[in-house]
């Protein structure tokens, strides 16, 4: 159930995040009319006042103007008045809103009622465009919490039993049926599934997912009844991790929003004292000195000085980008990374599993003396008696029938195996094992940089095959794009081989490349980079084994699908699409975040010392002080909206 939230709340929104016991968001006002009627009432009366006032109504005048504009002052007025009241209460005296109910409070004093009921409704209206905007800016993460599962239906004593997600444990089956959450992570026991993962990656393309792969949290069965067995509990799981990052990824402030925090709370002071001497400093140096105009024109200092246009606007900014990036399957787990990202001009990126797939299949079969067919079920008979990585890539051939048995199959340590198939003597290795047995192999074998597995069958030399990593689909234009956007440093690290490593670095353009390294390696390549200062450092990776180099660079950005949980924790923003590209995305709309961030900050200095001046020297009035506050503050929001709608491809 949603609290009532009050104007304290509407600043707290984009300066601290709240805690979310029931996974909703509480720390917005109520999005319906009803916020909306203090203001229109004050309005209504506000502009019946001033009709009145300017045809010079005979009834319209002393107590009872008085009167009509308090009552059109107190639905916006009273609400700030009491917030300023319990700061100061709380030893918070210089807020904004103390500084609003002292200048509106004045200008009623010195008979400016009209212009002190507008300065507090347009407070008051800003404040309310201020919630809904950062509502805009938040929907797309928001918009994960109502992805969470409600229930699961679990498989228990013989019966289905629908529960909550927080109690099923670890190996229980459950039921999904069409259109139903996936509860928890696990593993599908069905034949195939099709799932909606819009949320956990934005990506709108349905899933397929075969049998004994993993399903994710979050996910939506989008076809027939499946059975899932799970892995991870339900505060484990993937969705219930990207919660915690998103609820807790305002937490973590950029340099630019600690500094105006800071800045305005002694800005604030500072302005207070300065109006104070407004209002009294003439009677010493000025003839003819008048009290009255001279109080109005502190009053329009204090109005004007007002930072709530900088307080709000630039974490409404971060908001944008992180949700920006959220809608694109982007998570930053911080403004302070948006930050960050802006300066990568070095990206180190790990080769298996972040430009490659991960998965080995058979990229060349090359047969002798046989036709391919015939080649692949010896082959194939022999690799189904191992448990070898590159064997569960080759049976994945399955498809064209394994129709011959193997038997007396041995492993031979280090080089393969040898058994009889259809009674004929096969051996099923490196170069290593036909060596020892004496079998001649191709020369062009030594050139293949590949994995390569040689088959002999009945002592001679009978073909090859060779398995390899597939490059991601986006691999190559995503160095591409890193060089236009001026990330023009680019290295992979890599665990597995030099030669293979070189040979991928080399199909996507990538001059700087190192395979065969320990982690350990890894880390001491990133730290050698970071001597030089110059260098704002991304590495990019997915596996155990990246987390140290994560930690360890400026933004650690790791491959949220496939990645491992080590990796994820380490990490300062996740792709979760498995995508290369999605970093250019994430440079892209960091670039522009900071860009409206500071379009603002400009915007409401710029406006506000040009009306302080003005209205020191007693050439502005009260509605060029709204304008300098409130009218800033929206213009700085409507910037920070567009971040919603910009097209980052």
């Amino acid at each position: 159930m949603k609290k009532k939230v009050n104007l304290r709340d509407l600043k707290q929104n984009s300066e601290e995040q709240h805690s979310h016991d029931d996974g909703h968001d509480h720390s917005s006002q109520p999005n319906n009319y009803k916020a909306y009627i203090p203001a229109i009432i004050s309005f209504s009366m506000l502009m019946m006042g001033i009709v009145l006032d300017y045809n010079g109504v005979a009834f319209f005048k002393d107590w009872l103007r008085i009167i009509w504009y308090g009552i059109a002052y107190l639905p916006v007025g009273l609400p700030v008045v009491k917030e300023g009241i319990e700061s100061i209460k709380k030893g918070d005296v210089f807020t904004e809103f103390f500084l609003m109910s002292i200048a509106t409070l004045g200008a009623f004093s010195i008979g400016e009622y009209p212009e002190g009921v507008a300065v507090m409704l347009f407070y008051a209206i800003g404040e309310l465009f201020q919630n809904a905007a950062v509502n805009r800016a938040k929907s797309n993460i928001k918009a994960l919490l109502d992805v969470r599962p409600k229930e699961a239906n679990v498989f228990r004593n013989g019966n289905i039993v629908s529960i909550s997600p927080e109690l099923v444990g670890i190996g229980e089956k459950v039921q999904v049926r069409v259109g139903e959450k996936v509860p928890l992570d696990g593993i599908l026991l069905s034949e195939k599934g099709s799932f909606n993962t819009a949320a956990l990656t934005g990506e709108s393309k349905p899933d397929t997912i075969a049998k004994d792969e993993k399903v994710f949290a979050g996910s939506i069965n989008l076809d027939g009844v499946i059975e899932i067995e799970t892995t991870k509990e339900f505060k484990d799981s993937s969705i219930a991790r990207i919660l915690d990052m998103v609820q807790n990824a305002t937490a973590r402030k950029s340099k630019t929003e600690l500094f105006i925090r800071k800045f305005a709370r002694i800005y604030t002071p500072i302005v207070v004292f300065l109006a104070i001497g407004v209002a009294f400093l003439p009677y010493f140096i000025v003839e003819g000195y008048v009290f009255r105009d001279w109080l109005y024109r502190a009053l329009i200092f204090l109005v004007i000085s007002c930072p709530c246009a900088l307080v709000i606007s630039i974490p409404l900014g971060y908001f944008g980008g992180l949700g920006a990036a959220s809608k694109n399957g982007i998570l930053f787990k911080g403004a302070s990374f948006l930050d960050a990202m802006t300066k990568i001009n070095t990206l180190v990126m790990d080769k298996t599993g972040t430009v490659t797939k991960g998965v080995f299949k058979i990229k060349q079969i090359k047969a002798i003396g046989l036709d391919d067919k015939e080649f692949m079920k010896y082959l194939l008979a022999m690799e189904e008696q191992s448990t070898h990585p590159i064997a569960k890539a080759i049976l994945e051939y399955r498809d064209e029938g394994l129709d011959y048995e193997a038997v007396d199959v041995s492993e031979i340590a280090g080089k393969g195996l040898k058994g009889f198939v259809n009674g004929k003597a096969v051996l099923v290795g490196n170069k290593a094992l036909m060596l020892a047995n004496n079998i001649n192999v191709l020369e062009e074998t030594e050139t293949i940089v590949e994995s390569i597995v040689l088959v002999s069958i009945d002592n001679a030399f009978s073909g090859y095959v060779v398995i390899a990593d597939e490059l991601k689909e986006d691999a190559k234009e995503t160095i591409t794009a890193l060089h236009k956007v001026g990330v023009k440093n680019i290295m992979m690290l890599s665990g597995d081989k030099d030669s293979i490593t070189q040979k991928v670095a080399s199909e996507l353009n990538i001059e700087n490349a190192k395979g065969g390294l320990l982690p350990e390696d890894k880390l001491s390549e990133v730290e050698a980079l970071k001597k030089n200062p110059e260098n704002k450092i991304a590495f990019i990776g997915d596996g155990i084994n990246d987390a140290p180099v994560l930690a360890a660079s400026d933004v650690g950005i790791a491959m949220g699908g496939l990645g491992s949980d080590v990796a994820i924790e380490t990490a300062d923003v996740i792709i979760q699409t498995d995508q290369p590209s999605k970093v250019v995305k994430a440079v892209k709309i960091s670039r522009s975040t900071r860009k409206i961030v500071w379009q603002n900050i400009i915007l409401a200095f710029g406006v506000k010392v040009i009306v302080l001046i003005l209205g020191a020297g007693g050439l502005a009035t009260m509605w060029e002080a709204v304008f300098a506050d409130v009218g800033v503050a929206l213009l700085a929001i409507l910037n920070a909206v567009r971040l919603q709608r910009m097209n980052w491809d």
